[in-house]
């Protein structure tokens, strides 16, 4: 099977495979769920989830391994439209969507929803403007793409920047949210928590590359959407009696109200574009659609996501894996708001205004976790009033099952699934970060004429490097999980989107353009993140960091155009290759003829 993976037999089982898969791991968690009922302690409970879960997803890279570079690189380009778009899924639903979404929306109401837009409307960027035609670029990586469009190494250096700035501000993020879930569940350190993770990364992507991460984030995709759905189901049911929480969280919105008024709060969250006296604002307004707007792009731009779309067979099956893509998202995405509605239901009916010496065991429980839950009591009444309790947006999902009361076996499988969308998308950022250094620099740059076992085992060790700086650095914890999302969308949209679009869609483009349009965008959202974050710069416009890349993404468009028109332009054979990519049908003639390597 080590050599299999990716080839006919493996593909033809694929559905009995990831079936079984599907029906073991239901079958694990009921299992787990009698040892609860018969007195087996809850942190056996969580070791087991979260450290067999990790040790499956290892087995799977382990037998995935390889030394081949077209299976390390694209998996082969053997991966079916349908699981490539579940592996997509489990590559884009990551730490910040599993774990803080459903947090963002639970502080900001309708201001969260930006997040929804933009990352599900970036698919259709991606749809109509991106995957098919890269699939028929036929190169391994982005920059590789950037590197041949471009005819030179300049743009593609430029390329491997952007994406090493987007790609590991991302990872830390991943990091961060397996730092949160290990600590939570096998009651280790949150530094030491990261480590341990780290490993469960490492063995997934390293021996097997993008064939390993492929069938493993298969594997994590049915563990983290049956981890999502199934305390939301639980709760709609125990609240309503209706197993579809899209249907009943209007109810819960109501009876939030209703807190809402007895607390004598001002209804800040319950319409759009308001302030924080819940007024309206125009301020509140250019954020969320700056937001919307920077999440879709970015989506459209991320090496990591680009690169699952190069592991398909053929043209077409890139463009339909697109669309299981969107539909295996928006199955994590439709229940988000559920989640946030009764989590903040269940934290108003039974914490707030209660006395704090009989509080929930979970809040003392997460309240050790990291400062990510605070309580005190500012008036010395010993009740606990709303701006008395503090919850931080990144452990509201994990802690849901808690909050509601439900088994702890939910608490668990909530954790696994966490884990097992961190994991995911680590591994897929790791992968871009580590295939890209090896790939386009040492390969392309350095020594053209390394040996293939040479190559693999550079790739190899920079992964080891990299994900080894990226642990560290979560261990000082510089923000929460989705702010730190938002910075990498943002980075990858400023310095990606404009070369990438321009590149299929008007041949007349320049190296020159590309390289000094991914150059000045890119500079200038670095410019505005870190000086917003780091040196108390002014906001422009009021438009907040997260949402940087609308100030350097039409710098990129404007300068690359501009540019373009002033420098000569692309060969006579790449015009002419360019305009073939945009006919739908048809095979991969640049790779083929071998003009990439």
């Amino acid at each position: 099977m080590a050599y299999e993976i990716g080839k006919g037999g493996f593909i033809a089982n694929l559905g009995k495979i990831y079936g079984g898969y599907a029906g073991g791991f239901i079958g694990f968690v009921i299992i787990l769920a009698i040892l609860e009922q018969i007195g087996v302690p809850n942190y056996v409970i969580g070791y087991l989830f979260v450290l067999l879960t990790i040790g499956v997803y290892a087995y799977i890279g382990i037998l995935s391994r390889t030394m081949e570079l077209s299976e390390y690189y694209v998996a082969g380009r053997a991966v079916p439209a349908f699981y490539n778009g579940m592996a997509t899924g489990a590559d884009w639903m990551s730490a910040a969507s599993f774990i803080s979404m459903a947090g963002g929306l639970y502080l900001g109401g309708y201001g969260g929803l930006g997040y929804v837009l933009g990352w599900t409307g970036g698919y259709v960027l991606v749809g109509i403007l991106l995957a098919p035609y890269l699939r028929k670029f036929g190169q391994f990586t982005v920059p590789d793409f950037l590197g041949t469009r471009y005819e030179g190494n300049a743009a593609r250096i430029c390329g491997v920047v952007v994406l090493f700035c987007a790609s590991f501000t991302y990872i830390v993020a991943q990091c961060f949210g397996i730092g949160i879930i290990t600590s939570r569940f096998i009651g280790i350190s949150f530094e030491t928590a990261i480590f341990v993770g780290l490993l469960g990364i490492l063995v997934c992507s390293m021996l097997g590359g993008m064939r390993a991460v492929t069938w493993t984030q298969v594997a994590q995709y049915i563990v983290l959407i049956i981890a999502y759905l199934v305390p939301v189901v639980w709760l709609s049911t125990k609240l309503y009696g209706i197993p579809i929480p899209e249907l009943t969280y209007g109810k819960a919105l109501q009876q939030i109200a209703e807190f809402e008024k007895q607390f004598g709060i001002a209804k800040a969250h319950s319409a759009a574009y308001v302030d924080a006296a819940g007024k309206f604002s125009w301020v509140e307004f250019n954020n969320f659609w700056a937001l919307v707007l920077c999440l879709m792009v970015g989506t459209a731009s991320l090496p990591h996501i680009l690169m699952r779309y190069f592991t398909t067979p053929n043209v077409r099956q890139a463009r339909e894996s697109v669309g299981w893509s969107i539909f295996f998202i928006f199955l994590l995405y439709f229940t988000a708001p559920a989640y946030a509605a009764f989590a903040k239901l269940e934290v108003y009916a039974n914490v707030i205004n209660k006395p704090i010496a009989n509080l929930p065991a979970w809040v003392q429980n997460w309240s050790q976790v990291g400062g990510l839950l605070t309580i005190r009591d500012a008036n010395n009444d010993g009740v606990l009033q709303l701006s008395e309790f503090v919850i931080n947006q990144d452990i509201i999902v994990l802690s849901m099952p808690e909050i509601a009361g439900l088994p702890y076996v939910i608490s668990g499988l909530v954790a696994a699934g966490g884990l097992a969308a961190a994991l995911s998308t680590a591994d897929g950022l790791l992968l871009a970060i580590a295939n890209a250094l090896s790939h386009d620099v040492y390969y392309k740059m350095i020594d053209p004429k390394a040996s293939t076992a040479r190559r693999l085992t550079v790739a190899r060790v920079l992964l080891v490097i990299v994900a080894l700086i990226a642990a560290f650095v979560a261990g000082t914890r510089p923000s929460g999980i989705i702010q730190m999302v938002a910075w990498a969308f943002s980075l990858a949209a400023a310095g990606l989107f404009a070369p990438l679009v321009l590149g299929i869609w008007w041949k007349r483009t320049s190296s020159m353009g590309a390289v000094l349009g991914m150059t000045t965008g890119f500079g200038v959202c670095l410019y505005y993140l870190v000086g917003t974050r780091y040196f108390d710069m002014p906001l422009w416009f009021g438009i907040r960091n997260i949402s940087s890349a609308v100030f350097g993404l039409p710098v990129a468009f404007i300068v690359t155009w501009a540019v373009s028109l002033m420098t000569p332009a692309p060969s006579k054979e790449m015009q002419e290759f360019v305009d073939s990519i945009r006919i739908p049908k048809g095979d991969v003639k640049w790779a083929a003829a071998g003009v990439h390597e």
